[in-house]
C-alpha cells in the first residue's frame, strides 16, 4: 500500500514539473486577447528616458505581434552617435536576444544622422552580429527603402523641437547625400531645451502648415516625437505619403513576416507599394 502511494505521489510530482506548451489564442477560442506574439515578437531599443517608441509600436501592431523593449542608458551631453556604441547598447541587445524576437528595432534616429550612411551601416552590422544574426532595423534606412519604393525624390523633413540646430542640419545633409531633394527640413516649433512629450495637434498643425506643395512625401524623424496618431489625417490633408520614425520601423519589421497589410489607420505605406503623387491615397 505504501509503495503504491509513493509511486502515485512521485508520478504526480513529475507531471507537475513539466511545463505544458503555450496554447496560442485563435479566433475560435473563448479567451480574451492577451498580447501573445503568435505571429512575431519584435524587440525595440530605446533611450532610458523615452516612453514613446514602445508605446507607439504597441498602438500600431496587429493582433499576434508583441513588442518587447530594452532600455539603453544615454549621456544626453554626448554625441548621438554614441548611442549605438558599446557597452550600453550591447547589453540592451543581449537582453532582447533572450526573448528570441524576429527583429530588433532601433528607436533612435539622430545616431544615423551623426554617423552618416556608411558608418551607420557598419554600426548596424555590428549589432546584428551581437544579436546572433537577428535582423536589426534602423529607422532612416527603412524610410529610405519605403520612399524609393514609391519613387519619391522630393521630401519634407520634420524633427523634434528639442533637437539642436546641428542635429537638424545633419538630417538635411544625410537625406541629400542619399540622393533626395530636401525641399524643407526643420524642427517643430516652438523649440524646447529638453525632451518633452509633444501633443498630436502640434504635430498636425506644424506639418500641415510647413510642408511645401512640391514635396512628394513627408518624413517625421525622431523616435521620441509622438506622431503616429496624426498620420492618417495628415495624409488626408496633404494628399501625399507621411512617414514617421516609429511607423517605418514597424513597416520594415512586418515585411519580414508578410503582415504589413494588417495595419490600418497609420499610413498608406502599410497598404503596399504605390507610386508617389495624389492617386496613391
Amino acid at each position: 500500500m505504501r509503495r503504491r502511494q509513493f509511486l502515485a505521489a512521485a508520478a504526480g510530482s513529475a507531471a507537475a514539473s513539466i511545463t505544458p506548451p503555450l496554447s496560442l489564442t485563435t479566433q475560435a477560442d473563448p479567451w480574451a486577447a492577451d498580447g501573445v506574439g503568435s505571429l512575431a515578437r519584435f524587440g525595440v531599443l530605446t533611450p532610458d528616458f523615452d516612453p514613446v517608441p514602445e508605446s507607439e509600436l504597441w498602438a500600431m501592431v496587429p493582433p499576434g505581434v508583441s513588442i518587447h523593449s530594452s532600455r539603453v542608458a544615454r549621456d544626453t551631453r554626448s554625441s548621438p552617435a554614441r548611442f549605438v556604441e558599446p557597452p550600453g547598447i550591447d547589453e540592451a541587445v543581449d537582453r532582447l536576444v533572450a526573448v528570441a524576437p524576429r527583429a530588433i528595432l532601433l528607436g533612435y534616429t539622430s545616431s544615423s544622422y551623426a554617423l552618416g550612411a556608411e558608418a551607420d551601416a557598419r554600426a548596424r552590422a555590428r549589432l546584428e552580429e551581437r544579436a546572433k544574426g537577428i535582423p536589426v532595423i534602423f529607422p532612416c534606412p527603412a524610410a529610405m527603402r519605403a520612399l524609393r519604393e514609391r519613387e519619391v525624390r522630393r521630401i519634407s523633413v520634420v524633427h523634434p523641437p528639442w533637437w539642436t540646430e546641428t542635429a537638424d542640419e545633419q538630417g538635411s545633409v544625410y537625406w541629400r547625400a542619399a540622393g533626395f531633394d530636401v525641399v524643407h527640413c526643420g524642427r517643430l516649433e516652438p523649440t524646447r531645451a529638453a525632451f518633452a512629450e509633444v501633443a498630436p495637434r502640434e504635430v498636425f498643425e506644424f506639418v500641415s502648415a510647413r510642408t511645401p506643395r512640391e514635396a512628394q512625401a513627408v518624413f517625421i524623424g525622431g523616435n521620441g516625437m509622438r506622431a503616429v496618431g496624426t498620420i492618417k489625417r495628415l495624409e488626408a490633408r496633404l494628399r501625399k505619403p507621411v512617414l514617421s520614425a516609429n511607423q517605418i520601423l514597424l513597416w520594415e519589421a512586418l515585411r519580414s513576416v508578410g503582415q504589413t497589410d494588417r495595419v490600418t489607420n497609420y499610413g498608406s505605406i502599410f497598404a503596399g507599394r504605390k507610386r508617389s503623387g495624389g492617386s496613391d491615397l
